[in-house]
């Protein structure tokens, strides 16, 4: 099972967005997906129907009172699951620092599921903690939505000087891809020629700040649904055969 997480340290850049329409996409190419909800906001499992808990089950899991396929929900498509959020997550940091091991918990709690999926996607709270190390050493590639401001570029900083400092770059690949792209701002044409120059790992995909995904709150569905064929439907598209070649990504079933 291959491992994909959607993360930035800033909220707001498209993280959700990226993570349920990279795991529809992949789910349809023929990838048994499973879509991790670790926001205690519960947009993804929103998106896709699916009630958070309100409280509950988050320590257990990490515990291991709870078999983490017991909590697994299946979707309205073929071959996507979803894990979804529960409102105790807010609390998962204070859960992994009881563990002994607390840097490794997730990767111990996934390994029962990595015969029956093809690909995780991750969908990651903003912050810098012990749940973000947790997810640093979990997944084979950090997908960083970044917006094309000087503080959203910022961010991506932080965090290759975090994973460079912690000895963690050698266990993720960060991949950063532009979001929310607004092609008629002077600031933003000019970050998504410079960014690349600076940093050659920036996906040549990006994604609009298209009104087709921004109405994925209210048709509650990934956006290839709906709208396939419009600005926000076709890069998504284009980014998930970009992430797909990068990381020589093929399903086994």
């Amino acid at each position: 099972m291959r491992i994909i997480a959607l993360y930035n340290i800033k909220g707001g850049v498209g993280k959700t967005a990226g993570s349920v329409n990279l795991a529809w996409l992949a789910a349809r190419a023929g990838f048994k997906t499973l879509l991790w909800d670790l926001d205690p906001q519960g947009a993804a499992s929103f998106y896709f129907r699916v009630h958070a808990k309100v409280a509950g089950g988050g320590e257990d899991l990490v515990v291991g009172k709870t078999d983490i396929g017991e909590i697994v929900k299946s979707t309205s498509f073929e071959n996507l699951d979803l894990l979804p959020a529960d409102f105790s997550y807010r609390h998962m940091d204070l859960m992994l620092a009881a563990d002994s091991k607390p840097a490794v918990q997730l990767m111990r709690l996934l390994r029962p599921l990595s015969s029956l999926y093809d690909l995780l996607i991750l969908d990651c709270p903003p912050s810098i903690s012990l749940v973000s190390e947790n997810i640093f050493r979990a997944a084979d590639a950090l997908l960083v939505p970044v917006i094309p401001t000087t503080l959203s570029v910022r961010t991506y900083e932080q965090l290759l000087e975090f994973l460079n400092n912690n000895e963690l770059m050698g266990m993720t690949r960060p991949l950063p891809f532009f979001s929310m792209v607004d092609l008629r701002k002077r600031l933003h044409k000019r970050t998504m020629e410079r960014l690349p120059q600076l940093y050659p790992e920036v996906l040549s995909s990006h994604i609009p700040n298209a009104s087709d995904i921004e109405r994925m709150g209210v048709m509650r569905a990934p956006v290839g649904v709906y709208a396939p064929n419009g600005a926000g439907g076709t890069a998504f598209a284009e980014l998930w055969k970009e992430v797909r070649e990068t990381l020589s990504l093929q399903p086994h079933r």
